[in-house]
């Protein structure tokens, strides 16, 4: 599946990012906040492409958020609200010139949403593939 093939590959390369220490210089945050934008893109298309094969057509507007909040209720992912904060968040990407969210996203990026994607990689090979 290729979807779901590509959110792992972008899960590896954001897990990369747990190698660097802070203090980070610009090209480096610049860069781990573009990693954790695109495994957030293969996610939740790797989603929408499952629930579509799965036989849920409410994911058909394509929009991220419609589709989180099929995967909740079909029990793909747990927690609807960090889902919804990492949406939130690779929204903010787009602002990540201001330091401030650069190091806010990495940093919950590192708390939060990598351990989220292993679990989501986990729930999907184990019950959806």
């Amino acid at each position: 599946m290729k979807k779901f093939d590509n959110f792992c590959r972008a899960l590896t390369n954001l897990e990369k990012t747990s190698n660097y220490q802070k203090p980070y210089d610009t090209v480096v945050l610049t860069g781990m906040t573009a990693l954790y934008e695109i495994c957030f893109e293969q996610a939740w298309k790797a989603m929408k492409e499952i629930l579509e094969q799965q036989g849920f057509s409410e994911n058909k507007t394509g929009s991220p958020m419609q589709v989180l909040k099929t995967a909740y209720q079909a029990g793909m992912i747990n927690n609807e609200e960090v889902w919804l904060q990492a949406l939130q968040a690779r929204n903010n990407v787009a602002h990540a010139y201001n330091e401030a969210i650069a190091k806010n996203i990495v940093r919950e990026s590192q708390e939060i949403y990598i351990s989220m994607f292993r679990d989501l990689k986990t729930t999907l090979e184990t019950n959806w593939l």
